[in-house]
């Protein structure tokens, strides 16, 4: 299992990122997957998890981040997508993906996790 996060950076308060995952070594499309952070001096925490198909994808979100993420996969790019609007400086953090256990739409014990990519907001 292969998964490598993109995307971070820098951001000002109220602008816009969108992270991307491209996940390997796996059938992407059978599995849920999730976004976590880590923020300098604290654990780990679940942020999103979208469902696996086929048909309609579920996406849930821990609720501070609610209303301003989305989440989205491209199953035929096994490719995973975080858009983050209204960003804010408490968002900043190693951002990763992660992969679920079999059958379930996790937010925790994933199974497999990406090295992160990191985004600071700040202004």
């Amino acid at each position: 299992v292969q998964l490598v996060e993109s995307g971070g950076g820098m951001a000002q308060p109220g602008e816009s990122l969108r992270l991307s995952c491209e996940a390997s070594g796996f059938t992407f499309s059978n599995f849920s997957m999730s976004w976590a952070r880590q923020a300098p001096g604290k654990e780990l925490e679940w942020v999103s998890t979208i469902s696996f198909g086929p048909g309609s994808y579920y996406a849930y979100f821990t609720p501070s981040v609610q209303g301003r993420f989305s989440m989205s996969r491209d199953d035929a790019k096994n490719t995973l997508y975080l858009q983050m609007n209204s960003l804010k400086t408490e968002d900043t953090g190693m951002y990763y993906c992660a992969k679920c256990p079999p059958a379930i739409a996790c937010v925790r014990n994933w199974t497999d996790r990406g090295q992160g990519t990191q985004v600071t907001v700040s202004s």
